[in-house]
């Protein structure tokens, strides 16, 4: 009977419950979950020195440098043509069919382990009172599509305009908007959970995917919070009737997950991109755990061009692989390191650390930008469950259990609800006078200092932000009460259960941040992670933002019928006063963490404005050399950045086509 009762949890309620598993207990726990028999051992290839130097000899088309969400995808489609012979290089392992992988509420007993997670951290911030943030980063095979929340939350239209109006021809939401349906296939859940969540007032389904390689879905997960949620936002005329693929969404919605509807497996870029039809290609070789050091650059006369990659076995050895093109799709923290590491990037920096420059360009680990987020926890009412009560092992093996036998269960889905919100105080949104009195009073001072990429930039977040159609932070659902450290804070930290009584967590986040961070070269060894400084809340006006979006989740925990599942007055952090600016202004930097969309470090733009690729991802400076992921984005977009960054990858896959075709009718 109490199975049935955890049926219906608030998003993270799993994610919390298996923190309450430890080592080989927790191993014992979940080893009688199969492992699918749906993936050949065949492939991919293990980076051995032998299979490494036998590689040696192959003459690719396109080396791919990385194989997670945009790598996979790139091969995919650059393999379709079968006389293009592409490599894809992956410095973690081959997890496909692993049941943490597949079984989705399972996702964050990957974080921290060193055999999924790479294990990142940045550096003390500076205005969070010196705290420092996990940032994990998916070390597989999928990269982290296989780690993520599978939430697929769409850009705004808006988004793709800027980055049009940055000098990107090639990236207009005219011509990037097709891209969204192409990579997915929506399968539509149950009856009642559609109706539960209201689904049918905004999902239309003749324009969701219908024959893409990336299944989402709604699972049978959601309950009475997630409904509230929707219901509470109806109450301040917030929500529209507005499909959110379509680029223009406010208010609260359900986003679809990346899951299987058919066996509730999680579907990402390796299982989706790289099943077994892709894997038989005779063109596209698939090598893990190899680390890619450096591009090989030779110079030609002014010419430098891209021959191909170092890499480094797991026995320490180094080796040489060649192509006609090299493209970088490591992430953004990884593929400006390999830039550095290869010499393209700041003179000063790849001097200070032995490194020749080769093609100078100091925009390379530069604006780095990443959606934040602040969490309130507030007790749930008697008679109400939340993630907090999931800490006995006994629960949690017999939901597992529960999953493996009958596929269904809080363990087949991440209940997730969300809003998107304009510019928000204690009641509601803003108006817009208010709203440009105090954009203009952190702004007009400053844009006449700033570089000529700051200020293109900043230009067009204030467009953004003022735009009332506009989502300029975002709110959601989390499944427990949340805690962040003054020091460092893992997610399994700030996860814990440090006070009695269930509760759940709204968010309050930054859409489009105006702060700006790097990434840079720890040293010269590629195996010393980077150094990584988000820089959060540097900007005055992100810390505006949030403050009262921080203000408005206070509210809406006090309207019904939200108030009802909730206890009055019981919250964390228990010392502060919602209606107090300052106090949010506080919490802001106390409990600020990362939403893992980390992005922009090799950014799309016109070389004289901070630009790293052109609008066909090609580096400046470089032939035969490319960057596609989200580290080439702009300007972030709304939402998770992975519902983008699969459609950046098709749309560049095609790009390239193109590039091959006519470079080809070029010769003579």
């Amino acid at each position: 009977m109490w199975v049935h009762t955890f049926q219906h949890l608030p998003s993270l309620a799993i994610t919390v419950a298996h923190k309450a598993l430890q080592g080989s207990q927790f191993q014992s726990t979940i080893s009688f979950l199969p492992p699918s028999t749906f993936y050949p051992v065949m492939a991919p290839l293990k980076g051995t020195r032998d299979v490494v130097q036998s590689i040696h000899h192959n003459s690719y088309d396109a080396i791919i440098v990385g194989g997670g969400l945009a790598g996979l995808v790139l091969a995919n489609r650059l393999s379709e043509d079968e006389d293009k012979r592409v490599l894809v290089l992956e410095a973690g392992a081959n997890h496909m069919g692993d049941p943490r992988i597949d079984t989705p509420g399972l996702m964050a007993t990957l974080w921290e382990d060193p055999e999924y997670d790479w294990g990142f951290w940045c550096e003390p911030q500076k205005h969070l009172n010196g705290r420092q943030i996990q940032q994990p980063r998916g070390k597989l095979l999928g990269g982290s599509s296989a780690v993520n929340y599978t939430a697929i939350l769409y850009p705004s239209s808006r988004n793709f305009d800027v980055w049009e109006s940055l000098g990107n021809q090639s990236w207009s939401w005219a011509k990037i908007k097709p891209y969204f349906r192409k990579y997915h296939t929506f399968e539509a859940g149950s009856k009642s959970t559609s109706d539960l969540l209201g689904l049918d007032k905004y999902m239309n389904p003749t324009t969701q995917g219908t024959d893409g390689p990336l299944s989402l879905t709604h699972t049978d997960t959601y309950g009475p919070f997630n409904a509230a949620w929707d219901q509470v936002f109806d109450r301040f005329g917030m929500n529209d009737s507005l499909d959110p693929i379509d680029g223009v969404k406010l208010g609260a919605f359900t986003p679809p997950n990346c899951i299987k509807q058919d066996g509730k497996t999680r579907s990402y870029s390796a299982s989706a991109y790289y099943d077994p039809s892709i894997q038989a290609r005779s063109n596209l070789d698939v090598v893990t755990e190899v680390l890619v050091s450096k591009v090989l650059l030779e110079s030609h006369d002014s010419d430098v061009i891209a021959k191909g990659v170092q890499v480094q076995c797991r026995d320490g050895s180094l080796h040489e692989v060649y192509g006609k093109e090299v493209i970088l799709s490591a992430g953004s923290f990884q593929s400006p390191q390999i830039l550095e590491l290869s010499g393209i990037g700041s003179s000063k920096i790849l001097e200070k650390h032995g490194i020749t420059p080769i093609v100078p360009n100091s925009a390379v680990g530069e604006n780095l930008q990443d959606h934040a987020f602040a969490a309130l926890s507030f007790e749930v009412a008697d008679g109400q469950i939340s993630g907090d009560v999931l800490r006995d092992p006994n629960v949690i093996e017999a939901l597992l259990k529960q999953y493996t036998e009958t596929r269904t269960g809080p363990f087949t889905g991440m209940p997730m609800s969300v809003a998107n919100l304009p510019m928000v105080g204690p009641d509601g949104a803003m108006t817009e006078e208010t709203t440009r009195k105090l954009v203009s009073s952190f702004l007009d001072d400053t844009l006449p200092t700033l570089s000529p990429s700051q200020k293109a930039q900043y230009e067009q977040l204030r467009s953004l932000v003022l735009d009332p159609k506009q989502s300029s932070s975002q709110s959601g659902i989390l499944g427990s009460q949340m805690h962040f450290n003054p020091g460092k804070t893992s997610m399994s930290q700030a996860m814990a259960k440090l006070k009695p009584g269930n509760y759940i967590s709204f968010t309050a986040g930054l859409q489009h941040p105006f702060s700006r961070g790097s990434v840079h070269i720890r040293s010269g060894n590629p195996q010393d992670a980077p150094i990584i400084d988000p820089n959060y809340l540097a900007h005055p006006l992100d810390v505006e933002i949030m403050a009262r979006c921080i203000q408005f989740v206070a509210t809406i925990a006090t309207q019904s019928p939200m108030s009802e599942l909730l206890k009055p007055e019981s919250h964390l952090p228990e010392d502060v006063d919602f209606t107090s600016l300052e106090d949010a202004r506080r919490i802001a930097r106390e409990r600020l963490y990362t939403t893992f969309h980390p992005t922009s470090t090799c950014a799309m733009l016109p070389s004289d404005l901070g630009g790293v690729v052109d609008d066909h991802c090609r580096v400046y400076g470089v032939e035969n050399l490319r960057v596609v992921d989200a580290s080439i984005f702009p300007m972030i977009t709304q939402g998770n950045i992975q519902a983008t960054v699969y459609a950046v990858a098709e749309r560049a896959a095609d790009l390239i086509k193109d590039d091959w075709e006519a470079s080809k009718d070029a010769c003579p």
